[in-house]
């Protein structure tokens, strides 16, 4: 349920009205915007009295949500959630570019890839210290000291850094050297988790599951949400179909979707989408053109020798490359890619 207050609703009305919400046993979400006022009504599926509530002063109308997601919902928060981050900017008119290995495999690797995708244009290094494989004798990431690595290339280079966590008792680790908290595919609906990387205030960004549907994703985006943790990313990624000639079929359908049913940034993941590093550039720029608000793209100096996901890395040639073409594209929908 949403409570619409009336244009020029005074600070006492709104007040009242919400202190009212919570006496009822519901919790508030305010949502101010130039015109209005919106007040999210959240809680379980005890009865409401919007006869009551369209009553008192200063309230315009009451309107259901029928959406099984509230706070990640547009009903909720019409306009789009921006947040500024080390100097970057989420959900604005730039479009963010997250640039790096897919595994962080040694000091000197991380350093080079670092530096290559800051000089193309990137403003966040990414890199996995642990790894999730498929099979359990796969390269599983270097942990914490891969986590130091990233660390110090972001001294070096001033990029922000997003790594992924995969359990709960590893947030406050990860969270002591990420800037931002990825959680991946396989990782989406472990509840556990995202209660975690929500209570913990990081900013996150969620990876939509490789079976998920999207409503499934905006449903694991509240979990986060629902601790207050505002900062939160949705990430298309590519989903399992029948395709065997691509890793996996990125929905870049699911962008603009997104965009309509939630206010919080859209990133897309054309590495992991498609699997075939010749496919990674045009998947980006028709992600952008679709209203992407960020990549994220692998990338690694000698793909040919990567621990993992060699195959869909690119060379930091190919990135750059990649970077001038975007910041066309970027024009034409009227966003822009900075320092590219």
């Amino acid at each position: 349920m949403i409570i619409i207050m009336k244009h020029g609703a005074s600070q006492s009305e709104i007040s009242n009205v919400a202190a009212r919400v919570e006496q009822m046993g519901f919790q508030v979400h305010l949502s101010r915007g130039e015109e209005r006022t919106i007040i999210g009504v959240i809680g379980n599926e005890r009865p409401f009295n919007r006869e009551q509530m369209e009553r008192m002063s200063g309230v315009e109308r009451t309107v259901p949500v029928l959406r099984p997601f509230k706070l990640a919902s547009r009903e909720f928060h019409p306009h789009n959630t921006v947040f500024e981050l080390g100097g970057v900017t989420f959900g604005g008119p730039e479009v963010v570019i997250m640039a790096g290995p897919c595994s962080v495999e040694s000091r000197e690797q991380v350093l080079e890839t670092a530096r290559a995708v800051k000089e193309a244009g990137a403003k966040v290094l990414r890199g996995g210290a642990f790894k999730p494989r498929t099979s359990p004798y796969s390269f599983q990431g270097l942990g914490e000291e891969g986590l130091r690595y990233m660390a110090e290339a972001r001294e070096e280079t001033g990029l922000l850094v997003i790594t992924e966590v995969m359990e709960p008792e590893k947030v406050p680790l990860v969270s002591a050297y990420a800037d931002i908290l990825q959680i991946g595919a396989r990782s989406m609906q472990n509840y556990a988790l995202l209660h975690a990387v929500g209570e913990s205030q990081k900013p996150v960004m969620l990876k939509r599951g490789m079976m998920s549907t999207i409503e499934e994703l905006l449903m694991s985006a509240e979990y986060i949400l629902s601790h207050g943790n505002e900062r939160v990313l949705v990430c298309e990624r590519g989903i399992r179909t029948f395709e065997p000639y691509t890793r996996n079929t990125l929905d870049v359908s699911a962008i603009p979707l997104l965009k309509d049913l939630t206010h919080l940034p859209v990133i897309a993941d054309p590495s992991h989408g498609t699997g075939k590093w010749e496919l990674v550039a045009p998947m980006a720029m028709a992600s952008v053109a679709a209203g992407a608000d960020g990549l994220i793209i692998e990338v690694h100096p000698r793909p040919e020798e990567a621990l993992s996901d060699g195959a869909q890395s690119l060379k930091p040639r190919r990135f750059k490359e990649l970077m001038t073409s975007l910041s066309s594209i970027a024009a034409v929908v009227d966003r822009v890619v900075e320092g590219a």
